[in-house]
């Protein structure tokens, strides 16, 4: 595990409730790939991070070609003023070729996608439209007015050879595995997926599909950071729930460590006599950041065991994705390969008024909405407790409200986060 492991000290940094941004900036500076490269057939390649930059082997297109169904002419054979009557010479279908130079004086019929013929002085450089054009036997009428080069597309004109059209660390949509087939690849090296061990803790929990107890509840946040980390493009292993037992825990997340690039635990992360996750990870390695300024969320903690990075999220499940949403995805996102990303976030006003207090960071839980006048507006999703995950579901996104905001009024522009942006 060596070449996918971080520095002993990666994240040494510790104090008590450490500004988000601080937090944030250490992350982006400790974090670096840790995966290794595999080659994939373009077909499984979709959400993948590309290992190495792409070159192309040849132009897109290879050769000019015609933009429309039509006719292919030398714009120097056009009359200046008023129509021109030419005779057509030929026929060019896409993937084939006239088999010949093209005269001057004659017209081609041609089709989209096909090659544009060869001749002198470079050859036609001009198509007309198939619904411009009057066609009686075997004479086509062009109206006047049509401007040199019209619908004609050049070598090149995508992507011209030898140009680097991707770049190490971008993730696979579906246009750049189009761009890779218009290249002619199969396949593609993109880093391995990683590997993200998970864990809940905590004797109240029940695994879902089994009879829960009285005052048991059932165990959601599994479920949530596993979706979150899919869509982050990770691999999961999904490890159950650990008992708030200590030497059980300290075990389960050390064997983890050795076979995965980084765990994540929710609960256990306060300062509770039964919260043993954060002693347990300082004892098989270290705890660097606890205790972050932020609502909800604030017992997020951020360490190693051994040399495997180790995310701490609390336990209520609001604040497990607002926390994994702002600080691990983009922390995992860079130790699989991709750059560190900051999410987008959009402007928009605030329908509603609301009060915090100065110092820390806060995530509201908002939906977009119509206002009075049809713009878009945000709402504050009734319910505030970051227990309460309907109120998630509720939401379109985030508002995030930086330390220094105390107050906002209905009006005021936000820092709006949709959450298509980060959880699809």
């Amino acid at each position: 595990m060596s070449a996918r492991q971080l520095a002993d000290d990666c994240f040494a940094q510790d104090r008590p409730l450490l500004p988000a941004a601080d937090a944030l900036a250490h992350l982006r500076a400790a974090a670096r790939p840790v995966t290794g490269v595999e080659t994939v057939p373009l077909d499984d390649a979709l959400g993948r991070v590309l290992a190495d930059d792409v070159m192309a082997a040849r132009a897109v297109p290879p050769r000019d070609n015609a933009a429309v169904d039509g006719y292919a002419v030398y714009h120097g054979d056009l009359a200046p003023a008023g129509p021109t009557v030419l005779p057509v010479g030929g026929r060019v279908a896409a993937g084939d070729h006239l088999g010949r130079d093209q005269r001057r004086g004659e017209a081609i019929r041609i089709f989209t996608g096909a090659a544009m013929p060869t001749g002198p002085g470079g050859g036609p450089d001009t198509v007309f439209m198939q619904e411009d054009v009057d066609v009686t036997g075997d004479l086509v009428r062009l109206p006047a007015g049509i401007k040199p080069g019209a619908n004609r597309r050049f070598a090149g004109e995508d992507i011209a050879a030898g140009a680097r059209v991707l770049t190490a660390g971008q993730t696979l949509r579906a246009q750049e595995l189009g761009v890779l087939a218009s290249l002619g690849q199969a396949e593609v090296a993109v880093r391995e997926r990683l590997s993200v061990a998970v864990f809940s803790t905590g004797d109240e929990l029940s695994q879902p599909g089994t009879p829960a107890g009285d005052g048991m509840i059932y165990d959601s946040n599994r479920a949530v950071i596993a979706a979150m980390l899919r869509t982050a493009g990770c691999a999961v292993a999904d490890l159950g729930i650990l008992p708030d037992d200590h030497d059980q825990v300290r075990a389960a997340l050390a064997a983890a460590a050795e076979t995965h690039d980084a765990v994540i635990t929710s609960g256990g992360v306060s300062a509770g006599e039964e919260d043993h996750v954060k002693a347990a990870v300082a004892q098989a390695g270290q705890v660097h950041l606890w205790r972050i300024a932020i609502k909800p969320g604030r017992p997020l903690a951020l360490g190693q065991i051994g040399r495997v990075p180790f995310i701490g999220l609390p336990g209520n499940p609001v604040a497990v994705m607002v926390t994994f949403i702002r600080f691990a995805r983009p922390f995992l996102r860079r130790l699989a390969g991709a750059p560190w990303v900051e999410p987008q976030f959009y402007p928009l006003p605030a329908d509603f008024d609301f009060e915090k207090k100065a110092g820390r960071r806060e995530y509201l839980r908002v939906a977009v909405a119509a206002g009075v006048d049809g713009r878009s507006v945000l709402r504050h999703v009734p319910g505030s407790g970051s227990g309460i995950l309907t109120t998630m579901v509720a939401a379109t996104g985030l508002v995030e409200l930086d330390d220094a905001t105390t107050r906002i009024v209905a009006g005021d522009s936000l820092n709006y986060l949709p959450f298509t942006e980060v959880l699809s």
